[in-house]
C-alpha cells in the first residue's frame, strides 16, 4: 500500500496508456474483418479518401494558427511580473498548447481512421446477422472512446509530472505548484481550441453535404438517401466521419481535460495533510478518470445481443449502466483511501464523504440528461410522433412543431442541472461541483464508443444502399443507424451537461486567479457584460448556420448540373463526379469555421483586458446559460426531425392511415430534418466547446488582468488623521480633553 502511495502520480499515466494498448488490439481486430466486395470496398475507399483529405487541409490551417498562438502564449510566460505583481507563468506553457493542439487533433484522427475502417466492415458483417454487425460498428467505436480518454489521461498526467519535475514542486501551496497549474493550462487551452475549429469545420462540412444531397436526391429526383447515383452521397458520407467522429472525438478530448484541470486548480488552494504530500485534491480527479477507463473497458463487455429481435438500444445502455455503476462504487474507496476526513476550500468546510456524494450526484446529473435527451429524441416517444401528427398537414407545421420539442425539452434538463450544481456545492463546496464534472467524465471512453457506433452505422448503411445489396441487410443497419440516431443525441446531451458543470468549475477557478471575490451585477459595465455574453451564442449560431445554408447551396447547384449534363446517371450507365461534391464540402468549412472560432478565442481577450476580470466574469456567465441553452435546444430538436423523418421508412400511421416514404407527410419530414441537420450536428453541439473556451482562455489570461483589480480596487487612499486637544487651566491642570478624528480621502 506504501508503493502505492508513494507512486501514485505514475500510476495515472500508465491508466492512459492501457486504455491506448487496449484501442490498439480492438483496432487490429476490426482489420482483420471482411471488407466486402471489390465494390464496397471502392466506395469505402472513396468515403475514406474524402475524409482524409479534409482533415490535412483543415490540419494545415489550423497548424498556422497553432503556430502563432504558441508564440504569444511564449511570449507572455516570459512576462515575471506587472507593475510589481509576480506572474507565476513560463514560456513552456507553449509547449504545453502545441501537445494539447497536437493529441486532441491525434484523438480526432484514430476516431475517424477507426470509422472509415469499420463501416464497410459493419456492412459486411450486416449480410450475416444483426449481432455481428452491432459487435463491429461498437468496437469501432470503443476505439475512438478508448483513443480519446487514453490520450487525455496519459497527456495530462504525463505532463503534469513532468512540469513538477522541471519547476522543483515540493509544496502544494506554493509559488511553483501554481506555476505547474498555470503552464499545463496550456494543455487543455490547445486541445479546446482545436475541438472547436474540428467540430465546426466538420459540423459545416457534413450537414453543407447532407442538405444538398436530400434536395435534390430524395426531393427533387425521388431517389433513395444513399443512392450511388447521388453526386454528394459520398461527401454526405464523409460528413458523418468529420463532423460526427473525429469532431465529437476532439470536443470531448477537450472536455474531458478541462474538467480534470478545473479540479486541480480548485484542489491546490485545499491545504490538507495526507498521504500523499498535501496533493490528493489535486490527484484525485486523474485518478478518478483513469480508473473510469478501465471501467468503461468493462462495460463494453456487457455490449451484446442474442438474436435479430433483440432490442440494440437496451444493450447498450446496459453497457453505459454497468460502467456507471462500477464507478460510483469504486469512488466510495477511493475517496475514503485518498482524502483526509475533512478539507476547507475558500471557507467552505465539507469532510471526504461529501466529496464522494459530489461525484454520485454527477453521474446522476449525467445519466439523467441522457435519459431526458432519449425521451425527447428517441424513435416512439411522444415528441417524435407529435412531430410526425404534424407533418400530415405541411412542412411548415412540421417545422413548428419541431421548434416546440426543441424549446420544451431545455426545461428538465436546466432543472436537473440547477439541481445538480446546487447539491454538489451543498456537498463540498466549489471542489464539489469540479468533482462532479469529473465524475461524470469518468466514463467517457464508454459514453464516446455509443456515441461513435452511431455514425460507423450510418455509414454501412450507405455502402449497403450504394452498392444495392439485399434488403435484409438494409434493414439491419437501418435498425443500428436508427438507434445510432439516439445515441448521437444523448451523446450530445451529455456533452452539453458536463460542459455546464466544467464551465462553472473553471469560472470559479479564474475568479480565485483573477483576485475577485463576487461580481456585481448591479455595476453597469458588469451588466453590460452580461448581456454580451448572452448574445455571442446566438452570432456563434447564426454564422454556423448561414456557412451551411452557403455550402450546401452550391452543393445543390452542383448536384442539378452533373444530373443534368452527366448523361447516363440516372439510368447507372455514367458514374457522378464524387470529388468535386467532396472539394465544395472541404472548401466550404476550412473557409467559414475562421470567424466563430475567432469570436471564442479573442472576445474573453479583448473584454478582460480592456475592463478587467469582473466584467469577464458577467460576460462568462451570460455565454454559459445562453450556450447551454442554444445548445440543449438545438441538438433535441435537430435529432426529434431526424427520427420523424426516420420514422416513415417504417410506416407510420396518422389519423387512422398509413404513410410511408414519399408520401407528402414525409416530404415534410425531410424539410424539417434539412433544417434540423445543421442545429444538431453544427451550431448545438458546438455551444460546449464555446462556453469551455471562453472559459479556458479567461483562466489563462486571469493573472494578467488581476493586476488591473488590484489597481482599480486601490485608485483612491485613505488618510486618517487623529488630533488630540486639551485645555489646561491656570495652575496646569487639565481642564478638557477634546478627540478630533478626520478621515480625508485622497485620489491619486
Amino acid at each position: 500500500m506504501n508503493f502505492l502511495q508513494n507512486n501514485l502520480i505514475y500510476c495515472i499515466p500508465a491508466l492512459g496508456l492501457v486504455g491506448i494498448i487496449v484501442m490498439m488490439i480492438k483496432s487490429a481486430w476490426i482489420n482483420k474483418q471482411d471488407a466486402g466486395d471489390k465494390n464496397m470496398q471502392e466506395l469505402a475507399g472513396y468515403i475514406a479518401d474524402g475524409a482524409m483529405a479534409f482533415l490535412k487541409a483543415e490540419w494545415r490551417v489550423l497548424s498556422i494558427f497553432a503556430v502563432f498562438t504558441a508564440a504569444l502564449l511564449a511570449y507572455s510566460g516570459t512576462v515575471t511580473e506587472i507593475k510589481g505583481v509576480p506572474m507565476h507563468s513560463s514560456w513552456i506553457i507553449s509547449i504545453s498548447f502545441i501537445i494539447g493542439a497536437v493529441f486532441s487533433a491525434t484523438a480526432g484522427y484514430i476516431g475517424m481512421k477507426s470509422a472509415t475502417k469499420a463501416n464497410v466492415r459493419t456492412t459486411q458483417a450486416a449480410r450475416t446477422s444483426l449481432k455481428q454487425a452491432l459487435k463491429v460498428s461498437f468496437t469501432g467505436g470503443s476505439v475512438m472512446g478508448l483513443g480519446v480518454a487514453g490520450l487525455a489521461v496519459l497527456g495530462l498526467g504525463g505532463l503534469f509530472i513532468v512540469f513538477l519535475k522541471h519547476f522543483n514542486v515540493v509544496l502544494v501551496n506554493s509559488v511553483e505548484m501554481k506555476t505547474a497549474i498555470e503552464v499545463l493550462t496550456g494543455f487543455s487551452l490547445g486541445a479546446e481550441s482545436i475541438a472547436l475549429f474540428a467540430r465546426v469545420g466538420g459540423g459545416i462540412y457534413t450537414k453543407a453535404a447532407d442538405v444538398g444531397a436530400d434536395l435534390v436526391g430524395k426531393v427533387e429526383a425521388g431517389i433513395p438517401e444513399d443512392d450511388v447515383r447521388n453526386p454528394a452521397t459520398i461527401a454526405d458520407n464523409v460528413g458523418d466521419n468529420v463532423g460526427d467522429v473525429a469532431g465529437m472525438g476532439a470536443d470531448l478530448f477537450g472536455s474531458y481535460v478541462a474538467t480534470i484541470l478545473a479540479t486541480m486548480v480548485l484542489g491546490q488552494e485545499i491545504n490538507v495533510k495526507d498521504n500523499f504530500g498535501g496533493m490528493s485534491p489535486i490527484l484525485l480527479p486523474m485518478v478518478i478518470c483513469g480508473l473510469g477507463i478501465i471501467f468503461s473497458i468493462v462495460g463494453t463487455w456487457f455490449v451484446t445481443i442474442k438474436d435479430e429481435k433483440s432490442n440494440v438500444q437496451n444493450a447498450l445502455n446496459l453497457g453505459n449502466w454497468s460502467s456507471i455503476v462500477i464507478t460510483a462504487v469504486a469512488s466510495f474507496f477511493i475517496v475514503k483511501w485518498m482524502l483526509p476526513e475533512t478539507l476547507n476550500l475558500r471557507g467552505y468546510e465539507f469532510s471526504s464523504i461529501n466529496v464522494f456524494y459530489a461525484i454520485i450526484v454527477g453521474l446522476v446529473v449525467g445519466t439523467i440528461m441522457s435519459i431526458i435527451t432519449e425521451y425527447f429524441t428517441a424513435m416512439g416517444k411522444g415528441p417524435v410522433n407529435s412531430i410526425i401528427q404534424q407533418s400530415s398537414t405541411g412542412h411548415a407545421t412540421n417545422i413548428i412543431a419541431g421548434l416546440s420539442v426543441g424549446m420544451k425539452s431545455t426545461v428538465i434538463p436546466i432543472l436537473v442541472l440547477a439541481g445538480g450544481i446546487m447539491a454538489s456545492y451543498h456537498f463540498a463546496g466549489l471542489y464539489g461541483v469540479a468533482i462532479a464534472a469529473a465524475g461524470m467524465m469518468a466514463t467517457t471512453a464508454m459514453q464516446l464508443a455509443i456515441d461513435a457506433f452511431g455514425p460507423i452505422a450510418d455509414n454501412a448503411g450507405g455502402i449497403a444502399e450504394m452498392s444495392q445489396l439485399p434488403p435484409e441487410v438494409r434493414e439491419r443497419t437501418d435498425n443500428l443507424d436508427a438507434v445510432g440516431n439516439t445515441t448521437a443525441a444523448t451523446g450530445k446531451g451529455f456533452a452539453i451537461a458536463s460542459a455546464a458543470l466544467t464551465s462553472l468549475a473553471l469560472f470559479a477557478a479564474f475568479v480565485g486567479i483573477a483576485g475577485i471575490t463576487a461580481i456585481d451585477i448591479y455595476k453597469a459595465p458588469v451588466l453590460a457584460g452580461l448581456f454580451v455574453g448572452g448574445m455571442i451564442p446566438f452570432i456563434f449560431s447564426a454564422l454556423c448556420i448561414q456557412a451551411v445554408g452557403k455550402a450546401a447551396m452550391d452543393m445543390v447547384q452542383e448536384v442539378r448540373r452533373q444530373f443534368r449534363e452527366i448523361a447516363g446517371i440516372m439510368e447507372y450507365k455514367a458514374k457522378p463526379e464524387y470529388e468535386k461534391c467532396v472539394a465544395i464540402s472541404t472548401k466550404a468549412s476550412i473557409r467559414e469555421m475562421m470567424m466563430p472560432g475567432a469570436i471564442a478565442l479573442i472576445t474573453p481577450v479583448i473584454v478582460g483586458f480592456t475592463f478587467g476580470p469582473e466584467v469577464l466574469g458577467g460576460l462568462l456567465a451570460g455565454v454559459t446559460v445562453t450556450g447551454v441553452l442554444m445548445g440543449i435546444f438545438q441538438s433535441n430538436a435537430g435529432g426529434a426531425w431526424d427520427n420523424a423523418k426516420k420514422s416513415f421508412e417504417q410506416g407510420v400511421m396518422i389519423n387512422g392511415e398509413m404513410y410511408y416514404k414519399k408520401s407528402e407527410p414525409h416530404k415534410a419530414s425531410v424539410t424539417g430534418d434539412t433544417v434540423g441537420d445543421p442545429f444538431k450536428d453544427t451550431s448545438g453541439p458546438s455551444m460546449n466547446i464555446l462556453i469551455k473556451l471562453m472559459s479556458i482562455v479567461s483562466l489563462v489570461i486571469a493573472p494578467y488582468i488581476a493586476v488591473k483589480a488590484i489597481a482599480g480596487e486601490h485608485k483612491q487612499e485613505v488618510r486618517k488623521e487623529i488630533r488630540i486637544e486639551q485645555k489646561t487651566d491656570s495652575l496646569g491642570n487639565i481642564k478638557t480633553d477634546t478627540l478630533i478624528n478626520s478621515i480625508d480621502t485622497l485620489s491619486h
